[in-house]
């Protein structure tokens, strides 16, 4: 008596039954009260942290993983109090709302271009600079030592 048999139920049946499961579970999370939990609870938090952060360093990975990191974190412990699956449509329209309004300006790679350091820059700028003077100066050179041998 201790264990269930269902050999005898047709397995599209218990798809169906699981799926049914699973769409019950995930109709009973409040979107609108997730929606105001994530504004109130994570977006001001990570509000603060880029209102802090110079807009020039938005797309500066290291300087933003941390708070992104935490609002992630965020969205899905609330998600999991309420008994609500993450990622969900609320979720992703909350994480587009985000990049449209901090991370727009950004790059696809996720680092914003920016000079190389300046030791580079100077050996890229000075070598091409003395190699044209130098090619200059041997054509002088070499067509004066030319017109004496005439």
């Amino acid at each position: 008596m201790g264990s269930l048999d269902i050999s005898f139920v047709p397995r599209h049946l218990l798809l169906w039954v699981i799926v049914a499961h699973h769409f019950i579970l995930v109709t009973t999370c409040e979107n609108a009260l997730y929606s105001q939990f994530i504004q109130e609870f994570c977006f001001d938090s990570f509000k603060f942290v880029m209102d802090a952060t110079d807009e020039k360093y938005w797309c500066d990975w290291e300087k933003t993983q941390s708070s992104y990191g935490d609002l992630t974190n965020c969205t899905i412990l609330i998600a999991e109090k309420l008994k609500c699956y993450w990622p969900n449509q609320v979720v992703d329209d909350f994480f587009i709302t985000i990049h449209r309004n901090y991370f727009k300006n950004c790059p696809l790679t996720g680092r914003a271009p920016r000079d190389p350091p300046n030791n580079v820059l100077c050996a890229f700028i000075m070598v091409p600079m003395l190699i044209t003077l130098l090619m200059t100066a041997l054509v002088v050179w070499r067509s004066k030592y030319n017109e004496g041998i005439v």
